[in-house]
């Protein structure tokens, strides 16, 4: 059967160590995962139940590629995160199995238009201009887990131009990699080429044009992107 447009692209994510690649299906993020992050956006840091928002597949950036300042913003900030590539999926997976549908982890940037996102607060409007933009979120290769395992700690950081702005460790996210694909399973039905974005540390802040990027999980992977 013919398509009436031609078939997009697929969006295929490099997997360290091989010529193989992860197709991606859908994109998911974690708000407010670290009690440091919550506290700098002015919320409480209690466990309270987690949240999730959406990028598009094809907001994933290559490592290669430079990352371009996006338009309708003077306000771009950094989020480093742990990022979590799934090869089977469910619902209401149970927290004690969930670590089997896991394929591999990776650490990605959850670029995020900080004024568009405040003026969606303040309106009470979703936050999909301010997320979900085109290159949004530069991820590393994925690592298999059958390679490093499941990471529960580590340090996770991010510098501008060699000055460090983003310190923390797996181990203070609140909602741990089982429960977040357990909670994730409850509302959605979730599928091999999945990715979730686990949310960020304390220290996010603007970058701009020129500006280098790195970023690292102790154990997992680096990065690095130019704003352009």
């Amino acid at each position: 059967m013919k398509t009436v447009i031609p078939v997009p692209t697929p969006v295929l994510m490099r997997i360290s160590g091989t010529t193989h690649t992860f197709p991606v299906r859908r994109v998911y993020g974690v708000g407010r995962n670290y009690a440091a992050h919550a506290i700098e956006m002015g919320h409480d840091p209690d466990r309270e139940a987690p949240f999730f928002f959406q990028k598009n597949p094809d907001n994933l950036l290559p490592p290669t590629a430079g990352f371009p300042y996006p338009p309708l913003s003077t306000d771009v900030h950094h989020e480093v995160e742990l990022v979590i590539a799934l090869k089977r999926g469910g619902t209401d997976i149970p927290a004690g199995e969930a670590l089997d549908c896991v394929y591999g982890y990776a650490v990605g940037i959850d670029f995020t238009r900080r004024d568009l996102q405040a003026e969606a607060k303040a309106a009470g409007k979703p936050w999909a201009a301010a997320k979900a933009f085109e290159h949004s979120a530069p991820c590393s290769a994925i690592v298999p887990a059958e390679t490093i395992g499941h990471p529960g700690d580590g340090n996770i950081w991010l510098a501008v131009n060699g000055e460090r702005r983003q310190q923390g460790d797996l181990n203070q996210m609140i909602w741990k990699v089982p429960e977040i694909i357990a909670e994730l399973s409850r509302l959605f039905v979730l599928a091999p080429g999945d990715v979730i974005m686990t949310g960020t540390p304390s220290g996010v802040g603007p970058v701009l044009r020129g500006d280098t990027v790195t970023c690292g999980i102790d154990g997992v992977a680096t990065l690095a992107v130019t704003i352009v």
